[in-house]
């Protein structure tokens, strides 16, 4: 099947094989639900890190050693978040960045974007006032600072072009292995970059990837200034990340919004997964 028919029998597919455009309640619950659980791991961890009381932090004295374990801690939380029953069910999108460019790309409707969004905001914010409220001062001491994602030493221009970069790597990274014989390890790929990221990328912008992240954070630490580098660069970053997979690989290569597909079971978007990848191009 080449990939224009693929393409062709997913958008088919969506009035066969869910009803007329229509709000999928329980898929924009996951959604808050799991960002809220990753904003509630990255504050625990980044106090557990880098509050100055933690007998971590005072072991481990180099910030670049202390980003090791933290990568790997919310590297592996992401990765949890993509393989559980729930991210599944949703997609673990988790990041309005990456709904819009599934709903750029043609496998999202707009309502389920919308609501998709909608729902990452809120979670973002839930979850880190959920965190800040159990630990306390804890998250408000200024070096967790709600872990806010901000400008390094190099300034707002370096920490936007950083965020575009890393953004658009992710989405290159999730639309190449996805829609590939190894689509089974995008999740992965996703929790690799995530871990690296924190550990290389963090100095200059926080590492954020996502605005409804960044929100969350920004709403317990008050920390406004900064907001439009990680509401701007990250879905310019993903939406060019589309654009040149399009390009390289044609309009039908997608094949669902999801980043780790159920063998069975709902799938609200314009999918022609099946059980199917797209053919190898070599």
């Amino acid at each position: 099947m080449t990939q224009e028919a693929l393409y062709e029998r997913s958008s088919s597919q969506v009035g066969a094989d869910t009803p007329a455009p229509t709000m999928h309640w329980s898929e924009y619950l996951i959604e808050a639900t799991c960002l809220g659980l990753f904003m509630m791991s990255a504050c625990a961890f980044g106090t557990l890190f880098e509050h100055p009381s933690s007998p971590v932090r005072q072991a481990i004295t180099d910030p670049m050693l202390r980003r090791l374990p933290m990568g790997l801690a919310m590297g592996l939380t992401a990765i949890v978040l993509i393989y559980s029953p729930m991210g599944m069910r949703s997609g673990a999108h988790m990041n309005p960045s990456t709904t819009l460019t599934f709903f750029r790309l043609g496998k999202v409707r707009g309502s389920d974007a919308l609501g998709y969004a909608v729902a990452q905001f809120v979670g973002g914010v839930v979850g880190i006032l959920a965190a800040s409220t159990a630990l306390g001062t804890l998250a408000a001491d200024p070096a967790v600072n709600y872990v806010a994602t901000l400008p390094g030493t190099e300034g707002q221009t370096v920490a936007w072009t950083a965020e575009l970069l890393i953004s658009c790597l992710m989405m290159l990274v999730v639309l190449t292995v996805w829609n590939s014989r190894f689509a089974r390890f995008t999740g992965l790929c996703a929790g690799a970059l995530v871990m690296t990221f924190i550990i290389v990328e963090a100095p200059l912008s926080g590492m954020s990837l996502n605005p409804a992240r960044t929100l969350g954070s920004a709403v317990a630490a008050q920390a406004w200034s900064d907001l439009w580098i990680y509401f701007t660069a990250p879905p310019l970053g993903m939406l060019l990340a589309s654009e040149l997979y399009g390009r390289m690989r044609g309009p039908g290569a997608v094949l669902c919004a999801k980043l780790a597909h159920p063998s069975s079971g709902p799938c609200i978007f314009r999918c022609a997964y099946a059980g199917q990848v797209p053919p190898n191009p070599s």
